[in-house]
């Protein structure tokens, strides 16, 4: 590679994201100190660009503009410009793009925000072309007129960025009114589903016609609405819908047939054309609700996807010191001579490249069909490409595939006079020649940064899978990110978690010279794994970890006047504002999830205060919950833990007997939402004893491994048989 022309400060930072516009030649701060103090000692506006590294536009916004040197003169000469990873730091982003969603009705990355010298924003927005068009103003254009404002009416603009803050502030507050309580379970859980059940496509899943996001915190929302009205028509609908879409997505584009995982989103209703970056919270999620699929069905179809997934991530995402990576680009180079990228250049087919890699004759199929013809009349390849221009505006698949299946193994093999058991072998060994020829190809970029609430959700995935299909392997690795968590991302001394690490030059993993601090997200998702991996594992450490966790992100997060948490701690003076997330995204919102997790800690530590706060969180949300729940289907789904108190599940017995083992394996094959699960092994002197006395008062019936089920430390009568277990767990 030829020496760069440019290079800024970016070059010596960790994030692949701010590394990848080191020789941009603007003159790139990272969000700190000396760009704050460079634009008030010169008196300058700041420019501000958050993105990430797989967003697409961001990387069309570096080529056009920010690779332009005339472009970067004028930001150079006029502004302070920073750059943020939003990835890395959450809290920024969401700052500013709270005040982009405030003045322009949309948001979005790459986000341009323009900042006075003391970091208060007055204009901004997304994407902007570099030059002037019909419909949109250019880059160059904005940049020049701003610079002109601030020397014609510096005073008005400070003054309308302050009134635009003390407008934030108020409009982004959400606290608990008077002495309102939580919420009535009932009528949340029945909105939520009404709303739900209305924005539902009946033909191909998914809540919205297009584009199609997975939302696994929707699907979440139904299994438990089903598991609570299993008897009535409304709960059978809403597993209907759970499994249909499930079912629809992994037939999808969305899916990658060929490589494992699932794509972000969907451009169409029909969960073909993606866009093709691979996120690690998706697959986490994913994992986790495909397994709860297979739980709650039987259907090994759904064992298989959560397998698939889990797959991919260990083996394109795992770092090898036991973390996971956050994410693989959708852009990458078509072919090894290339001089630009494409998206999903990696992941597409054009036929005749299919037919060439499967020329072989179909033994006992109809006369002259080829093993080509079998695999791409399954995977609906089309001669002259199957993706519709509407949905390629750039035509950069043009004449190619995204493959989706489109009929039945049964219609496959009767088109071609098969017998219906010999098309899985053929279909298996099409996508092992074709991974074989993708493997030839240039990768797209990966995202090394290992961020610790994205680990906790994928350690989730695998705990969760590791249960639920009774795949021990999973566990361990779910336990080797745990370890890695707890060596990489954690400070003992302080007790805190730090949010992110990189993986270095030599496959070390590195940390930034000032390691950012774990945000609310961290501790939440990190909480929740340790809570699903000990329910996997019952190694009791996960357990003592988490509640040690949780007694920090009370220290450093809650609201004790408004309640609920702050996303991120008090104390940095160049944030502007404190905001609690309201809505559940691609990712729950961090206080949705910790609603349960607040739950569970109380029922493996007997501390009540905790079942006190998740109420005091729902009280602060309780005005949304009631009206619009459909955005926050995670906190929805938590009232119902709440109203109906969590049940503890406690198996008594030797946790190397054969009947204890049995008793365990009937908990983990049953979707029970609103429980938590525990091992008393005997030993008086362990973790969980300390903790819970009236375990002691628990025996094992007729020396057998004995379950009770107890509430509010009250039991029931002992059941021996896992069959009395099950009825117990599904009454």
């Amino acid at each position: 590679p030829s020496v760069p022309r440019h290079t800024n400060r970016l070059v010596n930072e960790k994030s692949p994201y701010l590394l990848q516009h080191a020789h941009n030649p603007v003159d790139w701060y990272p969000w700190g100190q000396e760009a704050f103090d460079k634009a008030k000692n010169e008196n300058k506006l700041i420019f501000l660009s958050v993105g990430y590294s797989t967003c697409h536009w961001c990387h069309v916004m570096e080529e056009e503009s920010f690779k332009n040197k005339e472009i970067g003169e004028i930001m150079n000469k006029n502004f302070v410009c920073i750059k943020v990873d939003r990835e890395e730091r959450p809290d920024v982003d969401k700052v500013y793009m709270t005040f982009v969603q405030a003045t322009s009705g949309g948001g979005g990355w790459p986000m341009s925000v323009w900042l006075t010298p003391d970091l208060k924003p007055f204009v901004g927005g997304t994407y902007f072309p570099p030059e002037d068009g019909v419909h949109r103003v250019g880059f160059r254009t904005v940049l020049l007129r701003i610079a002109e404002q601030w020397k014609e009416n510096k005073d008005a603009l400070l003054e309308n960025s302050q009134k635009i803050l003390e407008a934030l502030l108020h409009r982004s507050e959400i606290r608990v009114q008077g002495q309102e309580s939580p919420p009535p379970s009932k009528e949340v859980m029945a909105t939520c589903f009404q709303q739900l059940s209305k924005s539902y496509d009946e033909d191909y899943g998914g809540f919205s016609e297009s584009p199609k996001f997975p939302t696994p915190v929707n699907l979440n929302f139904l299994f438990t609405y089903w598991a609570l009205h299993r008897t009535t028509p409304e709960g059978a609908r809403a597993l209907q819908m759970a499994l249909h879409t499930l079912k629809m997505m992994a037939h999808g584009g969305i899916h990658d047939h060929i490589g494992q995982g699932f794509h972000r989103y969907s451009t169409d209703q029909h969960w073909h054309v993606p866009h093709f970056e691979k996120m690690l919270y998706d697959q986490g999620q994913l994992a986790a609700m495909y397994s709860r699929a297979f739980q709650i069905s039987g259907d090994e179809f759904f064992a298989d996807v959560a397998q698939d997934i889990l797959h991919y991530v260990s083996r394109d995402l795992s770092d090898q010191a036991g973390g996971f990576y956050s994410a693989e680009d959708a852009d990458s180079y078509p072919t090894t001579v290339s001089g630009k990228k494409r998206e999903g250049a990696f992941c597409v087919w054009a036929a005749e490249e299919i037919r060439a890699l499967l020329p072989d004759p179909v033994e006992g199929a109809t006369e002259g069909t080829t093993l080509g013809d079998v695999f791409m009349h399954h995977y609906g390849v089309k001669e002259t490409g199957n993706v519709s221009p509407m949905k390629d505006p750039h035509q950069e698949l043009k004449g190619k595939n995204v493959l989706i299946v489109q009929c039945s193994p049964e219609l496959t093999a009767a088109r071609f006079g098969l017998e219906p058991g010999r098309l899985g072998a053929l279909l298996r060994e099409g996508r092992r020649r074709l991974a074989a020829a993708r493997a030839q190809r240039p990768r797209p970029h990966l995202d090394t940064k290992m961020l610790a609430a994205w680990n906790g959700l994928m350690i989730s995935g695998f705990a969760q899978a590791g249960a639920a299909l009774a795949e021990q392997e999973y566990v361990s690795r779910a336990a080797r990110a745990a370890a890695f968590l707890r060596r990489h991302l954690f400070d003992p001394a302080s007790g805190r978690l730090l949010r992110s690490c990189y993986r270095g030059e030599d496959n070390t993993v590195e940390q930034s010279a000032v390691p950012i601090q774990g945000f609310l997200e961290d501790y939440v998702f990190v909480i929740q794994a340790l809570f699903d991996l000990y329910e996997a594992s019952l190694e009791q450490g996960w357990l003592e970890w988490a509640l040690k966790l949780q007694h920090m992100q009370d220290k450093l997060f809650w609201d004790p006047k408004g309640f609920a948490y702050f996303s991120s701690e008090a104390g940095d003076p160049s944030l502007l504002l404190r905001l609690k997330d309201d809505q559940d995204g691609a990712e729950p919102s961090a206080n949705s999830v910790t609603v349960t997790n607040l739950l569970r800690a109380a029922c493996y530590s007997g501390h009540k205060e905790w079942v006190e706060k998740a109420g005091q969180i729902l009280a602060a949300f309780s005005e949304r919950l009631q009206k619009i729940p459909i955005t926050l289907p995670e906190m929805a789904r938590a009232t119902a833990a709440f109203h109906h108190t969590l049940k503890q599940v406690v198996i008594c017995g030797d946790p190397q007997g054969e009947d204890t083992k049995e008793m365990l394996r009937c908990v983990h094959s049953i979707f029970s939402p609103n429980k938590a699960l525990m091992l008393a092994d005997g030993d008086s002197t362990g973790f969980l004893y300390h903790q819970l006395p009236f375990l002691a008062s628990l025996e094992r019936k007729d020396g057998k491994a004995t379950a009770y089920l107890c509430s509010n430390f009250a039991c029931s009568l002992p059941v021996t048989s896992p069959q009395e277990l099950r009825g117990m767990l599904c009454s």
